[in-house]
């Protein structure tokens, strides 16, 4: 008989599933690690049982603890369905821009959910970075994850996923394209895929409003660049630890409106019920085009699930009223 010991035996392995429609102008092969297929349907599953697993291991997360973390959805929906596996509480800090369905589902999974205001600076003590490093030096026997500057963030998709995308393209991949908010899909992957051949290329997706892009071409941390927006799970107003920029080829950035209009167009053209991030991932996959010759294979990383979005981008009131569609 076949079947997993429990749910976390069902992270990973996820499959690579080809474009056909939206990338048709493209003279290459675009392949997708469709990670909506993990347990929680994201990519965060991956790095949420690492996490735990290492704190487990060293002390840091005791028998019977409260679970602390700031996360925009995905994150605390991985580190949930450990904790339940595992015996843990949890405690998650979330931005009042996220989707009412992500604050729906950590609930659903037995989580107590903090909402913290998005307009506030890193430092302001209402902002969800601060709020959750508070809670975890008030909260008796709690462990703070802090994904950003957990090298066990990295360090699960240098030994899953990295691994998983070379051998799925036998070794043929030329360019990985994901987005980045906490850096360790793409520090993590880019550096095992790098370790293989040096000549793969990596690309991040950054947005309007996030630091990444600029800070990668000129070294300078300008928070005029820093500005709200609405695209989910990527970008930054911070510089995470995670984020290895000497692995980093290069990024694009994709705007809030083009990231909604192509979540949508993943969905009616490719079949693809994805979240906002793979709109904007797919959008600068079209974006990078110059790059790209008739041999190589790109795959793009899609982290997480459309049913987080049904209010937004899959809603055209919500469409319309942001000016995204007519």
């Amino acid at each position: 008989m076949q079947y997993a010991e429990n749910i976390l035996g069902t992270i990973g392995n996820t499959p690579l599933v080809k474009l056909n429609k939206l990338t048709k102008d493209l003279p290459c092969l675009v392949l997708s690690k469709y990670e909506t297929f993990n347990p929680g349907n994201s990519t965060k599953d991956r790095m949420a049982l690492k996490m735990i697993e290492d704190a487990e291991a060293d002390g840091r997360l005791k028998p019977g603890g409260t679970i602390i973390e700031g996360t925009s959805g995905n994150t605390g929906m991985g580190l949930a369905l450990a904790a339940i596996v595992k015996g843990y509480k949890c405690i998650f800090v979330i931005s009042d821009k996220q989707s009412n369905e992500k604050m729906d589902i950590l609930r659903a999974v037995g989580a107590e959910v903090v909402v913290c205001p998005t307009d506030v600076e890193p430092t302001d003590p209402r902002s969800y970075y601060s709020v959750s490093k508070r809670l975890g030096a008030e909260t008796p026997n709690s462990w703070y994850v802090n994904q950003y500057d957990n090298p066990s963030n990295a360090a699960a998709h240098y030994e899953s996923t990295g691994p998983e995308i070379w051998k799925q393209t036998d070794g043929k991949i030329t360019h990985f394209v994901v987005g980045v908010g906490t850096g360790g899909t793409i520090s993590g992957v880019g550096k095992y895929l790098k370790e293989q051949n040096p000549d793969v290329k990596i690309w991040g997706i950054d947005t309007y409003g996030s630091v990444f892009k600029k800070y990668h071409e000129t070294g300078i941390f300008d928070e005029k660049e820093i500005y709200p927006y609405v695209t989910e799970g990527i970008g930054e107003d911070i510089l995470p630890e995670n984020v290895d920029f000497s692995i980093i080829d290069g990024f694009t950035k994709v705007t809030d409106k083009d990231a909604a209009v192509y979540t949508q167009l993943l969905a009616k053209e490719e079949g693809m019920f994805l979240g906002n991030s793979a709109g904007a991932a797919i959008k600068g996959v079209l974006q990078l085009k110059e790059h790209f010759t008739k041999d190589d294979v790109v795959v793009v990383l899609f982290h997480d699930h459309g049913s987080r979005y049904v209010g937004k981008m899959f809603n055209n009131e919500w469409m319309k009223k942001m000016g995204y569609i007519e």
